[in-house]
């Protein structure tokens, strides 16, 4: 389809076109400032998501009793709609009178006046980075805390009584013995940070101005909005090829075999 001027009229063949597609992605400003931004997303979100999740599975680890509240408790966003909590951030972060606005200015005082959050693109993108970091860190907490429950016991009491203090037995034990999980979450996340859509079509819709658009908001607009499926699909199959590579290579050079020092 991306090879091809697509026809939805019936009984009209599509025209070959070739690469037009491609060569067209290439050149469209839109899709660099769509490419970036869904990397910014990536490059904050996924960070955010693995800290905290690694800090929320330390911590319910070493709790005595309640972990499973606490798990079902930090879980409950990820099986939450992304329409729903959507909705919900672009409720709180509405502008001037959200209840975010309402918390700065009335009550700890952080700023003089309302922000507009929706008004320019270095705050519009703020919510939907506050969203894409809250709802990610219960899935890769609920991983860690299954991996930190297949490190062996004994490893730890012979680390205290060797004097480990609690960060050198993270940094010496831990997490070297969660390499492979850090690493299956890291691809994971990224590919899920590369399809962001719902979030972005729904609290921003792309503005202001296109300045808020992802990979696959830009696409699905080319496709369904414009009835552009060969743009669309050339749009999808850039992105594919893209993950499929970044993807690989974080598997070939950041899995290791495990060691503990």
């Amino acid at each position: 389809m991306s090879f091809y001027k697509w026809s939805l009229m019936p009984g009209k063949a599509s025209q070959f076109i070739g690469l037009a597609n491609y060569v067209r992605a290439f050149n469209d400003p839109v899709v660099g400032r769509a490419f970036i931004n869904t990397l910014i997303y990536t490059l904050v979100t996924v960070p955010g998501q693995m800290i905290l999740a690694m800090v929320a599975a330390l911590l319910l680890h070493s709790l005595p009793r309640g972990r499973a509240f606490f798990r079902t408790l930090y879980y409950l966003p990820v099986i939450t709609s992304w329409v729903i909590v959507s909705l919900l951030i672009r409720y709180l972060f509405q502008s001037p009178n959200g209840l975010v606005n309402y918390f700065l200015v009335e009550v700890f005082h952080v700023v003089s006046k309302p922000i507009m959050w929706y008004e320019q693109a270095s705050t519009a993108f703020i919510p939907i980075l506050v969203l894409g970091i809250w709802k990610g860190i219960g899935w890769s907490m609920v991983i860690y805390l299954a991996a930190l429950q297949g490190i062996p016991r004994e490893l730890m009491e012979v680390a205290s009584i060797d004097g480990a203090n609690g960060w050198q037995r993270f940094w010496k034990i831990i997490l070297p013995l969660l390499g492979p999980t850090v690493v299956f979450t890291l691809v994971m996340l990224l590919i899920g940070g590369f399809n962001v859509f719902i979030s972005v079509y729904l609290i921003t819709g792309g503005g202001p101005r296109q300045q808020t658009e992802v990979l696959l908001s830009y696409t699905y607009r080319q496709a369904f909005d414009f009835l552009d499926f060969g743009y669309g699909a050339a749009l999808s199959m850039l992105m594919a090829v893209f993950l499929i590579t970044a993807s690989y290579l974080q598997m070939r050079f950041l899995r290791k075999p495990v060691e503990v020092y």
